[in-house]
């Protein structure tokens, strides 16, 4: 999920800012431009690759570690650019008939959502695939696309009253599930990256599930807390699809480990005396072992919180009602907690694989001059797996990784070309 700024909490230069597919790239989009990071540093540290000035950038988007970004500009909001950054070229434009909400990429596809519309279009030559129309309305522009190879599958919502989900395969062009994921609308859903699992919360915030695809089996059911109404801001899947990460309005993010048998940690303890219990914490692990057996003639709304599992690990920004996008990547080996801000922050943190718990980060202004990429006074913690060596590369270079996919090469695009997407 992408972090698009509303008017009102633009109180900094950032409009924009998300993960790539892979968390191994993020795109910033400002007042004055875009900047693109890479986040393949062992030693947690952002490297700007390419920052461009213009006008103001509401949505940019970067397809892996090529060299192909999709683009909006908050002066045209119904115009998307396709472009070749390194050659400072621009491939082709698309005008729709509404604001373009949200902009996801894969190999295969790229899918751009509109209030009541999606438009599929095939990313090699950007022709108009297929058109998903009257969808319920969706004014944020709500929206998973799976990206491993060969895969395009999309989620986005079924309905404005409930927490339903509909499925759609983008490369055969057919529905593919409905799921009744909540009770209350859907706040936020993801993929993973082979499509075979979908993660998703309510507007209600407390509870996140995983189900398969395409069956639409529950698979795993977490609670993020026991407050309620709390807005869920991002779900993001691992790459390996081990862990999932959630943000919200308040200050935690949690990453989730998804395993058959989850780690003590993870479960409601249970009291080795079960007959009695001592402190809250006891009192409340004896009864849900209580509510778990059997022969409990409770109702599935009391039991339910008690048979949830609860987060692996987290991570506690400085302040609560921040917005961010969230991520867990893997770096040489190490899987790292990701989150960017809607002040243009972005905290990184190392997750220990054997005991989770709270993870300690380091603090980067993204907004400031990228020569001076440092953590922030009192908040240079190093968490499992850190470093506190490394350099960063030289403002304004460019480079791309050396797991850049070398089958997406847009070097030898054609022309620049404009296309009108009309409503029929």
């Amino acid at each position: 999920m992408n972090l698009t700024l509303e008017p009102a909490e633009r109180t900094h230069d950032l409009l924009y800012i998300d993960f790539n597919q892979d968390k191994s790239s993020l795109s910033v989009g400002t007042r004055t431009g875009y900047k693109l990071y890479s986040l393949n540093a062992i030693n947690d540290k952002p490297d700007l690759l390419f920052e461009k000035e213009g006008g103001e950038v509401c949505i940019i988007e970067r397809l892996f570690s090529s060299s192909l970004v999709a683009i909006v500009e908050a002066s045209n909001p119904r115009k998307l650019r396709l472009c070749h950054f390194k050659k400072n070229s621009e491939i082709c434009t698309y005008s729709y008939p509404d604001t373009v909400l949200a902009v996801y990429l894969n190999r295969q596809r790229l899918i751009v959502v509109l209030k009541q519309n999606l438009y599929i279009h095939n990313i090699r030559d950007m022709k108009v695939m297929h058109t998903i129309r009257e969808t319920p309305r969706n004014p944020t522009g709500l929206c998973s696309l799976s990206h491993a190879n060969d895969t395009a599958l999309i989620a986005y919502p079924g309905s404005v009253q409930t927490g339903e989900v509909q499925v759609f395969d983008a490369m055969n062009l057919r529905a593919v599930a409905g799921i009744n994921a909540h009770d209350s609308p859907l706040a936020a859903l993801d993929f993973n990256p082979a499509g075979t699992k979908l993660a998703t919360a309510s507007t209600t915030g407390t509870v996140i599930r995983v189900f398969s695809i395409p069956q639409g089996d529950k698979l795993f059911e977490f609670r993020r807390g026991m407050k309620r109404f709390i807005q869920i801001s991002c779900l993001s899947f691992s790459e390996d699809s081990n862990y999932l990460s959630a943000s919200s309005s308040t200050e935690t993010v949690h990453v989730f480990k998804l395993t058959e048998s989850a780690p003590p940690d993870q479960q409601l303890q249970q009291p080795e005396e079960a007959a009695s219990p001592s402190g809250s914490q006891s009192w409340m692990s004896y009864i849900g072992k209580a509510l778990s057996t059997p022969a409990s003639y409770l109702p599935s709304q009391v039991t339910e919180p008690f048979s949830q599992s609860r987060s692996f690990a987290h991570l506690r920004l400085p302040q609560s009602g921040v917005r961010s996008v969230c991520a867990v990547a893997c770096v040489e080996g190490v899987h790292k907690i990701l989150v960017a801000t809607s002040e243009g922050l972005l905290y990184v943190s190392s997750i220990d694989p054997r005991e989770g718990g709270e993870c300690r980060y380091k603090m980067y202004n993204l907004l400031s001059d990228a020569a001076s990429l440092e953590p922030s006074s009192g908040t240079g913690l190093t968490g499992y797996g850190g470093s506190d060596t490394g350099t960063t590369a030289a403002a304004y270079s460019i480079h791309d990784p050396p797991s850049v996919d070398q089958s997406l090469n847009y070097d030898d695009e054609s022309p620049p070309k404009t296309h009108t997407v009309n409503q029929t």
